[in-house]
This record gives structure tokens, C-alpha cells and sequence, in this order.
């Protein structure tokens, strides 16, 4: 591996990154990731990995892609590894992602092995330059996935199957290296693997040690250790090994040159035969007990290991060169950073005690899709990575800015930093907490920068540097610890932000008006002295539409005046800025979903005052983030429309709603994790954030009753003329963007909101 060395001559601790390529098949349905990240169509896309500081990229050339190309079936990947190697980006190349070959093949055929073989060939022949491989993307996941659980083809639900799958991953990773060595003798295999633990309570200690032995299976027959004295010889013969199929890895092992950890936050289980104790889809077992299967950070009292404890397993076990090939964690921004921040500093401190890490990956840069189902069908749902793709282009988000620090060896701060991520708070156990008497291994002290750290080529940090974590959080924080800053402590939004930034390990203070009054500049001045904030959410205003037409000097003073306040103190004092407006700075004279460069024309005194706030804000301040919304329904609010549609229909009584004005109605915990996290990215400008669908009110209302099955005949459909409106509303004010859909769709929204609704979703959780 190229690299500055470290300490001791050591090769230096790299960065690089990955793209999430996966390529499987679910029936006769192929679900290409990189096709849904656009990634396919975007060569400039290596422009923007290369220009965070990555050593490395994980990369793909997959065999099921290759296969449709026909004569050009290498032009995509010519145009992408040529402009690679301009780069200085090394790739590591991938061929079979999580799939099982092209439609002629599978992992239980008998050709499969073969048939990889010669498409490695092919690729080490056009390619002679590239050095490093994977060949098969973590096979004993997939072999589970596709041959044990069903969840991908073939489907398979047994042993047999499970096994006839791995065995011939196995083999193609073997008969792939050979083909490729005979082209290129420097090629190097980088085999990766997912080998998350399995804890138990003591009566299931036989399985947990039965699944123990299981994942390490892939990395032992790789090794040439799976001979007659492995624990699971046995149980591959009953599964349908042939003793002649393990002796050929013992005789001809292919040991992997950098043994590559695919370790997430689900990885380690935990098996519990108290099944009364966990929700009916965690419960399973084998042929002696049931039992629930559940993530071991949800239960494990002394917490979880995370990468460290992984990486000084493989160490211990094989002695090889060890790397950290996939660091991604779906969820809220400030939790990937801590998730990648801690990966890093497991990876430095597993140095320290001796082990031989080269590199960690941060995965998925593009993000991925749809892998809260297994990625067994397409629901849109999406985790961003170091880019957002949900927009015109891709987005850099925080983690950008962390990965190229971390790859140069600047130094990095940001507010949320500090506080632990909800792995390491008390909130992680959802279930009666056990003990399983094992302590977990974790990254720990002197805290230190990032820029103290050893972070690749030349960054000269000493090694083994850790960064600290403090505990706490919620809504005072801890001593020394800047917080977010809410005002509008009697409305629902914000409310909701204080409840999020709770959940989310946020420091945060909520005002009301008797500790910030918005419009009063000395007010104002004092809060932000006293708490001393990095940031100020503003969700306090006037939202009464028709009483502004009555009364618009207060909407003004509430809605222009103040925002225009607090975005002159917080340019005074170098402080982020989020304020709120409307869909009704608009005049609904087109027929398309407004976007955020589109002209503001109101039609009220409430749409007119958010229109003079977005203009004095963003002239004062142009780091400050300006969201648009529309329509709140969600918890913690009992007056929402969807929530009073709801109530009057199940009691009998008519609910009359509007059938002539358009609007997107927003789904109030997705708005605030949506704006927490742009905010966390550094964004500013106007964005849209609404949960996309345009819909009538009535129709808004007809689709939730139907989704509670509540009877909707008293449903009275009108129009907004016969409605006691005073201000006068645009007929279409439904709201696009330009610059991402970020939140879920509208069906997606409703249907957490009504889940289990009981006659008062108003007070129920956020799914």
C-alpha cells in the first residue's frame, strides 16, 4: 500500500471511500444502486471524491452490469477508471456487489465460479495497471441473504442453500485472484466481510456460539482453515459440502492480502428466549427454542464494541492486514459524524495496540437507497452519505467537510460534536437491558482534535490520538457546550424542535417571548449573551392567516420585524440562522409546483410579512437558511388539520374542507429533521420542505380518513369560498425545489402519522 509511513515505519492510516454499487437480484428484478444515485450518468462525480483528500475508492466494474453492455460493455468503466488513475485515486475494484451474476447464472450454480473467473480475466486484461480487488463483496452476507433468509434469488431458506452459496463465492473470489494474478502478479485481494457478534442469554450460548463460528466462515475457507477440526465441518457436510470441496481451500488458500470489516450499528445481535420481551417480528429460532433476534446495541447493558472490538478480533485471529471497508450510518447528520469520527479513532487506537490498520472507507459517498427493507423492493427511501443526491446535483453535506479534514489532517470542530452518539447514550435500550458479561471494548481517552490525529499521508499526528466524547445533552447541555437556540416556546414547531433536539442529543434552549422577544433588539442581545448559542432556530411569529388582515402591523412586527432582528445580532455575533416562511408569498397564478427562485407575489398581510422577512434576512444575512413549508400535520399538535379532520369524522359530525386550493402539506418531525440537518451542513439561502404531494385540503382529508378507515360520508367538500376565510388564499400554492426533495412522500408521512391511530393522533410519537 502506497502512504507516508507511520510510527515504527508503519504505513500511514489512510482514508478512502466507497460507493454503494450494490447490484441484486430480487425475482427476476435487478435493483442497481448505482443507477438510483444517478452516479451512472455523472462522470464529474470522481471530480468531487477526489477533491476530499481519499487515498482509495472501492469501486465498481460489476459483472451484471457488464453483461448487459454487449460489444461496449466495458465503455462505462474505461471512461471511470481512466479518470481515476488521472486523479491519483486508487481504485479497488469490484465485481460481483451482493448480486449473484448475470440472469444466466446464480450463486448456486455450479458455472458461477467459472463464469466470474473469466470476466476477472477480462477486466485484469483491459485494466493491467489496477491492483487491487474484490472479487465478491462480503459472500457470507450474501449467502445468508440469498440462500438462508429468502430476502434475495434464489430465495433459498436452508442450510444446503446457505452453504452451496458460500462455497461457490468462496471459490469465484479464489478462481477470480488466480485469473488475475496470471494477467497482474501484483494484484492484491481486499476481501471484505461483515462480522458482527451474536450475544445470547445463557440458555442460547450454544447458538450464539454456533453463529460465532458461522461469521467467520467466508475469511476461514479463504485461509485454508476450514479442515476437519473446524468447529462447523460437521455442519457444512449435513448442509451438502463435500469433503473434497473444503480439502481444495485447505490445498490452495487464497488468503486475503487486507482483510476489509463491513461493521454497522446492526451488526452485533442478540438472541433472548424471552420472546414476550420483543415485538412479534424480532421472534424466531431454531429446532430447540424460539427466540428473539434483535440489534445488541438495543439491549446489551455494558454497550457495544463498535469497530475497535472488531478490529482487534481479526487481528487476533488471522494476524493479516486489517481495514475498516464500510463506515456508514443512516439517521440524523450529527450521528454519521459521530459514527465516522468513531470508526476513525478505532482505527487509530487499534494501531496503537498493535494491529496492522491501513485504512477506514467512508461508505456510501453518494448515499444509498432502500436499505431499511434489504433493498428487497423500491420505496424511496433514502440515507444520504458525504453527498445528498436528492437534488439538481450532488450536495456536499457535513460529512464532506469531516472527510477532508480527516484526509489532510486539519483540524475539524462542529457544535454537535461533543455530545456521544445515541449508541453511547442511555436511550439506545429499547427492551429490559442484559448483561452479558462481556465489557465492551470502546475508543477512549486523552480527547484530542482532529487535527492531532494521524490522518494519511504527511499529516504527522501522533498515533493512537482519540477523540473524546462528553456525555449528555438534552436540553441544557453540558458545561462549555454552545446549544441551538429556539424561540417560539408556545407554538408547535417549536415544540417539536425542542423534543427532536432532545432525541437527537442536541443541546437546545426553548424561549418564549418573555426571555427573547424577536422584535426587541435589547432582548434579543441579552438572550444571545447569556446562552451563548452557535445557532438560533426561529419558529416564533404571527400565524394567524385572517387576523393579520384585522391586525397587520402585529403580523409585521411578529413576522418582518423580528426575523430582521435576529438576523442583524446573529451576524453580529457570528451565530447560524434559521427562520420559517410560507407557501403563501405566493399568488398561486401558475400550475406547477413553485420552486425557490420563482418570484414572491402574496396575496395577504400574513403572506406579504413572511415575504418582507425573507428579503430582510437574506439581505443581512446570507448565511442565514430560510425553509419554506406548508399545511403542518404531526404530533405533540392537537389543533392540526389532519388531526381535526379526523376527530369530527369519527364522532359523526361534518367537516367541511376546501376542493379548490392546492397545497403540499409537511409532516412536522420530517420538517425539523430535515432543516436540523441542512442546518448541520452549513446550508443557507430559501429552501422548500414540504412532503411533496399536492393535494386539495378535502382531498388531504378523504386520504386520511382512509387510512385510519374512519367514515368520511360527512366529509363536505367545498369551496374556499364558502368557507369563513377573511384573507384571501392562493388556489395552487404547492411548493417544489430545485435544490432537493428531502423529505419522504406525503402517502410515506401519513401513514407513520396514523399508525395504530387510536381517535387522537394529535398525541401520538413520530414513527
Amino acid at each position: 500500500m502506497s502512504g507516508a509511513a507511520g510510527e515504527g515505519g508503519a504505513p500511514a492510516l489512510e482514508l478512502w471511500g466507497g460507493v454503494e454499487c450494490t447490484v441484486n437480484r430480487v425475482g427476476d428484478t435487478y435493483h442497481d444502486q448505482v443507477e438510483r444515485s444517478g452516479h451512472a450518468q455523472r462522470l464529474d462525480d470522481l471530480e468531487r471524491f477526489a477533491e476530499l483528500g481519499i487515498r482509495a475508492i472501492r469501486y465498481p466494474v460489476l459483472w451484471e452490469r457488464a453483461a448487459q453492455g454487449g460489444p461496449a460493455r466495458f465503455a462505462w468503466a474505461d471512461a471511470r477508471l481512466s479518470r481515476l488513475r488521472e486523479l491519483g485515486l486508487r481504485p479497488i475494484v469490484g465485481l460481483v456487489h451482493h448480486g449473484s451474476g448475470p440472469p444466466s447464472t446464480s450463486l448456486v450454480d455450479p458455472g458461477f465460479a467459472a463464469g466470474l473467473a473469466r470476466f476477472a480475466r477480462a477486466v485484469a486484461e483491459r485494466y493491467p495497471w489496477v491492483e487491487h480487488y474484490t472479487p465478491v463483496n462480503e459472500p457470507l452476507t450474501t449467502a445468508r441473504f440469498s440462500g438462508m433468509y429468502g430476502h434475495w434469488y434464489p430465495h433459498g431458506r436452508d442450510g444446503r442453500t446457505f452453504v452451496r452459496a458460500l462455497l461457490s463465492q468462496c471459490r469465484a473470489v479464489a478462481a477470480s485472484m488466480r485469473a488475475i494474478r496470471e494477467v497482474n502478479p501484483r494484484a492484491r485481494l481486499v476481501q471484505t466481510e461483515d462480522l458482527g457478534k451474536t450475544f445470547s442469554t445463557p440458555r442460547l450460548a450454544y447458538q450464539a456460539e454456533h453463529e460465532d463460528h458461522r461469521r467467520w466462515l467466508s475469511l476461514d475457507l479463504l485461509m485454508g482453515r476450514v479442515d476437519r477440526d473446524h468447529p462447523l465441518y460437521p455442519r457444512l457436510l449435513e448442509w451438502g459440502a463435500s469433503p473434497g470441496e473444503l480439502e481444495a481451500f485447505v490445498e490452495s488458500p487464497c488468503p486475503p492480502d487486507i482483510l476489509g470489516i463491513n461493521h454497522y450499528i446492526t451488526s452485533d445481535r442478540f438472541i433472548d428466549e424471552r420472546v414476550e420481551r420483543y415485538p412479534a417480528w424480532a421472534r424466531g429460532g431454531n429446532e430447540r427454542h424460539a427466540y428473539a433476534d434483535v440489534e445488541a446495541v438495543r439491549v446489551v447493558a455494558e454497550g457495544i464494541g463498535g469497530h475497535l472490538a472488531r478490529l482487534l478480533e481479526v487481528w487476533e485471529r488471522y494476524r493479516r492486514p486489517v481495514a475498516i471497508t464500510e463506515v456508514h450510518l443512516g439517521g440524523p447528520r450529527e450521528e454519521q459524524l459521530r459514527w465516522l469520527l468513531e470508526a476513525f479513532d478505532a482505527a487509530a487506537a487499534a494501531r496503537a495496540a498493535g494491529a496492522d490498520v491501513r485504512a477506514v472507507t467512508v461508505w456510501a459517498m453518494l448515499g444509498s437507497f432502500d436499505w431499511d427493507c434489504l433493498v428487497v423492493r423500491e420505496r424511496g427511501h433514502y440515507e444520504a452519505g458525504v453527498f445528498d443526491v436528492r437534488g439538481s446535483g450532488p450536495r456536499p453535506t457535513a460529512l464532506a467537510a469531516l472527510v477532508r479534514a480527516l484526509a489532510r489532517g486539519e483540524p475539524f470542530e462542529h457544535p454537535v460534536l461533543p455530545s456521544p452518539g445515541w449508541w453511547r447514550r442511555p436511550e439506545r435500550l429499547l427492551y429490559p437491558a442484559v448483561r452479558v458479561g462481556e465489557p465492551a471494548v470502546r475508543v477512549g481517552e486523552p480527547a484530542v482534535r482532529v487535527g492531532e490525529r494521524e490522518a494519511g499521508a504527511g499529516a504527522g499526528a501522533r498515533e493512537g490520538a482519540i477523540h473524546g466524547t462528553s456525555a449528555g445533552g438534552g436540553a441544557a447541555g453540558g458545561a462549555g457546550r454552545p446549544p441551538l437556540l429556539i424561540a417560539g416556546a408556545s407554538g408547535a414547531l417549536g415544540r417539536a424542535f425542542a423534543r427532536l433536539c432532545a432525541e437527537r442529543g442536541l443541546p437546545h434552549r426553548l424561549l418564549g417571548r418573555g426571555e427573547m422577544d424577536i422584535a426587541d433588539p435589547a432582548s434579543v442581545e441579552r438572550a444571545l449573551a447569556h446562552h451563548a448559542p452557535w445557532a438560533v432556530i426561529n419558529t416564533a411569529g404571527y400565524t394567524r392567516v385572517d387576523d393579520a388582515e384585522r391586525d397587520p402591523r402585529r403580523c409585521e412586527r411578529e413576522n418582518a420585524v423580528g426575523p430582521a432582528v435576529l438576523a442583524a445580532a446573529c451576524r453580529a455575533r457570528g451565530v447560524r440562522l434559521v427562520t420559517f416562511s410560507s407557501d403563501l408569498v405566493f399568488d398561486g397564478a401558475q400550475r406547477t409546483p413553485y420552486v425557490e427562485t420563482d418570484p414572491a407575489r402574496p396575496l395577504s398581510a400574513y403572506g406579504r410579512s413572511k415575504a418582507t422577512a425573507e428579503r430582510r434576512v437574506t439581505e443581512v444575512l446570507p448565511s442565514a437558511l430560510v425553509v419554506r413549508t406548508a399545511a403542518f400535520f404531526g404530533p405533540w399538535d392537537e389543533r392540526n388539520f389532519v388531526a381535526a379532520a379526523l376527530r369530527a369524522l369519527r364522532d359523526g359530525r361534518p367537516f367541511s374542507a376546501a376542493e379548490d386550493l392546492i397545497v403540499t402539506p409537511t409532516y412536522t418531525p420530517d420538517l425539523v429533521n430535515a432543516a436540523l440537518d441542512l442546518l448541520i451542513d452549513g446550508e443557507s439561502g430559501i429552501w422548500h420542505l414540504t412532503n411533496r404531494d399536492a393535494v386539495t385540503w378535502a382531498e388531504l382529508a378523504a386520504r386520511s380518513a382512509a387510512q385510519v378507515r374512519v367514515d368520511a360520508r360527512r366529509l363536505v367538500r367545498c369551496p374556499s369560498s364558502a368557507l369563513p376565510f377573511v384573507a384571501p388564499r392562493p388556489r395552487y400554492s404547492a411548493l417544489g425545489s430545485r435544490r432537493g426533495i428531502l423529505l419522504p412522500a406525503l402517502e410515506d408521512a401519513l401513514a407513520r402519522y396514523l399508525a395504530g391511530w387510536e381517535g387522537d393522533a394529535a398525541r401520538r410519537e413520530p414513527a
